[in-house]
């Protein structure tokens, strides 16, 4: 079952041109009477800001393992659901331990599996594995699941914003807030959207549906099977849906009908 307290709340992929036309039409030839070929184009280089490969990201800065985020207004949810969705959050936030330097690279959208010829990113999110068979998925692929404090990293940023998008929560940026769930997850209505939606639900680092959309695998630093299992940054519910909450309910096992995940690498 889904449950939609706030304790089960919220907490991608991938012969030669005629010459060019010369004045007067004549085709110019060496001594031998040959055409000459073509200078080779050089060999394009991947950017230098980017080293981490198609599909994505760069992300590199100091991370605040501990954040002091300081909620001042609440949406108002009722009983049982007070003081879960946080409308406003102080800024700045105060890290309460030295910084650490962090790189390494994310998927820029969640895990999709686009067929030939499909723009990948109108493409909905893979959902419905265990957390074991996500991170075989990423490694076909030379990746990993993301671990915490990555997955964290990429959604906050530098400044450790509670949200992706900043410190006020906007039920319209990201996709969340949505209450036709349909009840019972064997009756769960699939409002999943492709990369493309929501443009605004971006990150710091530009790293797209980090809260909302389907809640995502993450790997549990230090702990051993079955408990190496996290979900971060919610589904489509009205739920937590910011980037340091986390739901630790689910083992390795589970498969839900809004869980997807995406991959993490470490950076060249």
């Amino acid at each position: 079952m889904v449950s939609l307290s706030p304790q089960d709340g919220p907490r991608a992929v991938g012969g030669a041109g005629a010459a060019s036309p010369v004045p007067g039409g004549i085709i110019p030839t060496t001594s031998q009477g040959e055409t000459p070929k073509p200078p080779e184009e050089p060999a394009k280089a991947a950017p230098a800001d980017n080293p981490c490969g198609e599909g994505m990201l760069l992300v590199e800065g100091e991370y605040c393992p501990d954040a002091d985020q300081v909620c001042t207004k609440w949406v108002g949810d009722p009983p049982p659901y007070q003081n879960v969705r946080c409308a406003e959050y102080a800024k700045p936030v105060k890290c309460k331990v030295p910084k650490q330097r962090r790189r390494f690279c994310i998927d820029r959208d969640e895990y999709v599996q686009a067929p030939p010829n499909v723009d990948p990113r109108e493409v909905l999110p893979v959902v419905g594995k265990k957390w074991g068979e996500a991170q075989a998925l990423c490694a076909l692929r030379g990746a990993r699941l993301c671990k915490e404090t990555e997955w964290e990293f990429a959604c906050e940023g530098p400044e450790s914003s509670p949200y992706p998008y900043g410190w006020k929560r906007e039920a319209g940026t990201c996709n969340h807030d949505r209450t036709d769930l349909g009840g019972a997850e064997d009756k769960l209505r699939d409002h999943r959207a492709p990369a493309s939606a929501f443009p605004k639900c971006t990150s710091p680092f530009g790293v797209h549906h980090m809260t909302g959309n389907v809640d995502e695998w993450v790997e549990r630093e230090g702990m051993a099977a079955p408990n190496r299992s996290a979900l971060r940054g919610g589904w489509w519910l009205p739920g937590r849906n910011r980037c340091r909450a986390a739901t630790l309910g689910h083992d390795e096992t589970y498969a839900g009908k809004q869980v997807g995940f995406r991959c993490c690498k470490d950076a060249p």
